[in-house]
């Protein structure tokens, strides 16, 4: 009887762990993360600072969107390799708290909760695509290095 080598030791996956992590040692890797966490926990907290708490509905989906997001985006620096897909449902919780004020029940819409949650949520859809575009610059330049066609844009 055989064994066979587990794909842990395939030279692709050590390659793909180097380069995310040397995608989240950079000082922007590591700055896009600690922005994109703040970003999660302020809009946590946002109903409380911007003063729109008495909206229990949108108050709550704040909270969740928040912490959702301060998760997603605080495992990026000690896992990248396992967790850089997550960098794309942060772009999706951005994109739902741009909307969010229009979409949660009840009357929330007000200015204060839409100009929040318009800024909060583009920031957070920038940080995390950018962080989702991190790994993906090194894998390019990764390419091009050992002499593989790499698509023009």
């Amino acid at each position: 009887m055989t064994t066979h080598p587990t794909i842990e030791h395939h030279p692709d996956v050590a390659e793909m762990r180097a380069r995310f992590e040397r995608a989240t040692s950079t000082p922007r890797g590591q700055a896009l993360e600690a922005l994109a966490f703040l970003t999660g926990v302020y809009l946590a907290a946002s109903p409380w600072i911007a003063g729109f708490s008495g909206l229990t509905a949108l108050a709550v989906c704040n909270l969740i969107l928040g912490a959702a997001y301060a998760l997603c985006m605080g495992g990026l620096g000690s896992a990248y390799e396992r967790t850089h897909a997550m960098a794309w449902c942060a772009v999706a919780i951005g994109a739902f708290t741009i909307i969010s004020p229009w979409l949660v029940a009840g009357n929330v819409d007000t200015t204060r909760s839409v100009w929040n949650n318009v800024i909060v949520g583009v920031l957070a859809l920038l940080l995390g695509a950018a962080m989702a575009a991190t790994g993906e610059r090194r894998s390019e330049a990764t390419r091009a290095r050992r002499g593989r066609r790499v698509p023009t844009p």
